[in-house]
């Protein structure tokens, strides 16, 4: 077999989502670091990689695949039997909506590049924490409500973990770094619990993925 390769930085909230569905899948792989802080993604060996000079990407089945959502429902598509996707077309839509809600609406504004532009904007360090504490909490209250469910079950949607739990999961992981109380999300906090208890989670997490 192949061998799965990772391109990954530890804290990145798209890359750990890969790593979560990977090991919920139990698929071996091999990671190779791109340090964003320092640049190593827009190194020219790595934008032939990834021409946008993002993280993750995933050599895997004989391709190279990039976006995060876009290689989870890759994955949920060539092993169906991990459940990383409902069955139903409604359930799938459920799930799809809550993994954009946070890799579409929050990821995007709270990220490496976007805040370093702020804080250049701003004049001022001090900018950085106000601004990811106003739009990561601001996206886990929308998504505490759309939560309220009936089928939300343990997880996002029901009693397995999808997509969404692979999404929710490193943006509560951020949350917890800017110092955002999640008792104030409830519902996010539960299942983000849930989900930190199973051993794929506990895996992927970016104290084990951090290099050494």
């Amino acid at each position: 077999m192949t061998q799965i390769v990772l391109y990954d930085y530890w804290r990145s909230s798209a890359s750990y989502r890969v790593r979560i569905a990977l090991r919920t899948l139990g698929l071996s792989f091999e990671t190779v670091p791109i340090d964003l802080l320092a640049s190593r993604h827009q190194e020219p060996d790595y934008l032939k990689i990834n021409p946008q000079g993002l993280v993750p990407s995933l050599r895997i089945d004989g391709q190279t695949l990039t976006q995060s959502l876009a290689i989870i429902e890759y994955l949920a598509e060539t092993r169906p039997e991990a459940r990383i996707l409902p069955d139903t077309i409604e359930g799938r839509q459920r799930v799809r909506a809550l993994s954009y809600a946070i890799a579409m609406d929050v990821h995007p504004i709270c990220n490496l590049n976007v805040v370093s532009h702020v804080i250049r904007l701003a004049g001022q360090d001090s900018a950085k924490a106000n601004w990811m504490v106003k739009f990561i909490g601001s996206g886990l209250q929308s998504l505490e409500r759309m939560l309220d469910e009936p089928e939300r079950g343990r997880f996002c949607f029901g009693d397995t973990p999808t997509m969404a739990d692979f999404c929710l999961v490193p943006q509560v992981y951020n949350a917890s770094r800017w110092g955002i109380e999640m008792s104030a999300f409830p519902r996010v906090a539960s299942i983000a619990d849930e989900c930190n208890a199973l051993p794929a989670f506990k895996a992927a997490h970016p104290d084990v993925a951090k290099p050494a």
